[in-house]
């Protein structure tokens, strides 16, 4: 088993320090006793091929639990940063799951009859003071319940058992878990052992009355822990991150342990959406953020079936986009709408004015926030009475800016989210502020947008301005803008681009010297990033062959004025972000 050095982590926390694990440690952790895929394209092909196995039924003898009927999960938020993961993979096996924050009063969500609860993971230690604390009435309801991480800490204190916080017996990284003993959340799993991705200091050291232990890892004796007969399971590791291998079929089994029947699909999401936004917007008037990119676009092809001629989008040019972005956007989403009511605001010149001389990442983002609302607010008086202001606002913006269900930490504040003025002159209309990208473009499908808009790679709404590191300058946005250009052309030109996540250029704050046509330069470097993820709440960097990062490096050098030296990126997210700002 492979573990990180615990340097500087809580002894409770649950998000995994990838800071002091290589990639072939975790490539040899992932596949023991196997050669890794060359890829991570070829990793996602292993997984899909997993995943379309089918799960058979319970073990002979396991009794069914006699529990009510029910569809929907309802997952409480300790304040992991992925909660939202546990719901995005429920929602993918077709099960409607609902987080409410941890430490509300759950009467009105279980008033809703769910028919299974899920606690999640947290930062916190089950002992410290003022940390989140579990509702006895989700144990008083008898559901059948799955625990992760501090959500077992919280179920063995609660029902009897002891927790030690703090504990030397703490893994950070990945693991080896070794199923112990048969279980029905364990069907379908090889009996050899298990890659899972384990980050805790606190362990149980005693079980609750009726809990028997079902595995375990070297250094920990009891990482799950089972009740058959009260349906209760408990996990110390994160099956709901794509690094535990086996992850998705242990919560595909727990709610077949649930007797839950899988019924939630995207058309029900479109439906639901749809009737909220109509019963919240009324008569009123949208004015839509549409950028060009693949949320927004979903958000409003969305909103155009709710509301139809009470949507106005309204395209910025900021000054911050890529070459030639600007009119490709308007073509683009001009031929996907025909019918849409769409202004192209020109703001460069008020963007680089209010970003100059700034060089502090959260303050460009602040900036960039403000002035988008400003700009809003100047064409909405435009186009008469504008009652809402609608974004494509994604679950990890939100996750990375605030904590909307529980204690996690800010990473940093998305201009659409932490940026956003306090005295906001529109009523706010977020309609997938809970999906994942992934999601969104399973949602843009459905809606009958073209291959084209959803596949464009993601761009942040700050523009180059958080891909400049230091003050943003027009000389710096054209090497940028050029920079970017060649790394999209070669990229597509490769055959790679649907396997890359994200793929841009970085302008560093550093010069250094180069020989050039035999004299010597003395110009900026340039970074490159490009990852691979499932759903931007991690990412690793792309194993890209040396011929295309060739090209890249020859190009940039050799065709952008001011750049004489390239640089590749290999951070993985965590402990970096996908932006470098």
């Amino acid at each position: 088993m492979l573990k990180s050095r615990q340097t500087g982590i809580h002894p409770g926390h649950s998000r995994p320090d990838f800071r002091f694990i290589s990639g072939a440690a975790l490539r040899s952790a992932f596949f023991p006793g196997q050669t890794a895929p060359d890829s991570e394209s070829g990793r996602i092909r292993i997984l899909t091929e997993r995943r379309r196995r089918g799960l058979s039924g319970f073990p002979a003898g396991v009794p069914a639990p006699k529990i009510r009927m029910s569809g929907h999960v309802l997952i409480i938020d300790y304040g992991s940063q992925y909660t939202q993961l546990i719901a995005r993979k429920t929602r993918a096996l077709g099960y409607y799951a609902e987080i409410l924050p941890a430490g509300l009063n759950t009467g009105e969500a279980l008033a809703k009859e769910p028919g299974a609860v899920i606690l999640s993971g947290g930062p916190d230690s089950v002992d410290s003071p003022g940390a989140p604390a579990l509702d006895p009435a989700l144990l008083d309801k008898k559901l059948p319940t799955l625990g992760i991480c501090y959500g077992m800490h919280l179920l063995a204190r609660n029902l009897g058992g002891r927790v030690v916080c703090g504990s030397d017996g703490g893994e950070y990284g990945p693991a080896e878990f070794k199923v112990l003993t048969d279980s029905p959340l364990w069907d379908g799993l090889p009996r050899t052992p298990i890659p899972v991705w384990m980050s805790h200091g606190d362990r149980v050291s005693e079980l609750p009355p009726g809990f028997t232990v079902i595995g375990n890892t070297r250094d920990l004796p009891q990482a799950a822990m089972a009740c058959p007969e009260k349906a209760v399971y408990a996990l110390q590791f994160h099956p709901e991150v794509h690094h535990s291998l086996y992850g998705e079929e242990i919560l595909k089994n727990f709610l077949k342990i649930a007797r839950l029947t899988p019924t939630w699909k995207m058309d029900s999401f479109v439906k639901t959406a749809v009737d909220k936004i109509r019963d919240r917007v009324g008569s009123g008037r949208v004015l839509c953020a549409l950028s060009g990119g693949v949320d927004s676009s979903v958000a409003a092809a969305l909103l155009t079936k709710a509301v139809g001629k009470n949507l106005y989008c309204v395209f910025v040019d900021n000054g911050l986009l890529r070459q030639n972005e600007a009119g490709e956007v308007e073509i683009l989403l001009k031929s996907a709408f025909p019918d849409l009511h769409l202004t192209v605001a020109q703001a460069q010149d008020l963007f680089l004015t209010r970003l100059k001389d700034i060089s502090d990442p959260e303050e460009k983002r602040r900036i960039i926030g403000h002035t988008f609302i400003e700009v809003f607010t100047r064409e909405a008086q435009k186009l008469g009475p504008i009652d809402f202001l609608a974004q494509g606002t994604l679950y990890p913006d939100v996750i990375e800016s605030v904590s909307p269900h529980g204690p996690s930490a800010l990473i940093k504040s998305h201009h659409n989210v932490g940026g956003l003025p306090d005295n906001l002159p529109f009523t706010l209309i977020e309609p997938l502020r809970n999906l994942f990208k992934d999601e969104v473009r399973l949602l843009g499908a459905e809606l009958g947008l073209p291959d084209k808009l959803l596949w464009r790679q993601p761009f942040p709404g700050p523009g180059l301005a958080i891909r400049i590191a230091g003050p943003v300058t027009p000389e710096g946005l054209a090497i940028l803008r050029q920079a970017d250009q060649i790394i999209r052309e070669e990229l597509e030109e490769s055959g790679l681009a649907r396997d890359i996540w994200q793929a841009f250029a970085v302008l560093l704050p550093v010069k250094s010297v180069g020989v050039m046509g035999d004299g010597r330069s003395y110009r900026q470097a340039a970074a490159i990033r490009a990852v691979t993820s499932v759903d931007a709440m991690t990412a690793d960097w792309a194993r890209l062959p040396d011929s295309l990062l060739a090209r890249w490096s020859s190009r940039l050098i050799n065709e952008v004025p001011g750049i004489n030296r390239v640089l590749y990126d290999i951070s993985t997210k965590p402990p970096s972000t996908i932006e470098w700002e």
